[in-house]
């Protein structure tokens, strides 16, 4: 899955939270000083052409809405972040969250029985 900057998952945060919008409803959400709504239109367009939203046209304006989930999103993110920095092992990364004191024994506990729950069903 493509990666997107910050000003695209803003949008895209919008759309998982509130659904469906037009371009002068994604406005609303921005505080001010609002970005111009040209610049949002082109962002919106730039999100289409990347598969992450569609559109149903009504007349000559356009309402877009969100082709990948947020659950999606945040794996494909999370296993870019494994492959990039952690050598794709997920042994890595939570040794560098117990190495750093992030992560508790607790909690490290609870991760396995998570693991081993799902083994089993």
């Amino acid at each position: 899955m493509k990666r997107l900057t910050a000003k695209e998952e803003e949008i895209m945060r919008m759309f998982w939270e509130h659904g469906p919008m037009f371009v002068r409803d994604l406005l609303a959400f921005y505080a001010d000083p609002k970005p111009h709504y040209n610049t949002v239109s082109t962002l919106v367009r730039g999100l289409e052409e990347k598969g992450f939203v569609g559109y149903r046209a009504y007349g000559n304006t356009y309402q877009y809405y969100p082709l990948v989930s947020a659950d999606a999103y945040k794996r494909s993110a999370l296993r870019n972040v494994v492959s990039r920095y952690y050598d794709n092992s997920f042994l890595n990364v939570v040794s560098t969250f117990v190495e750093e004191n992030d992560m508790s024994l607790d909690e490290l506990k609870a991760l396995i029985a998570r693991i081993e729950d799902k083994r089993k069903a």
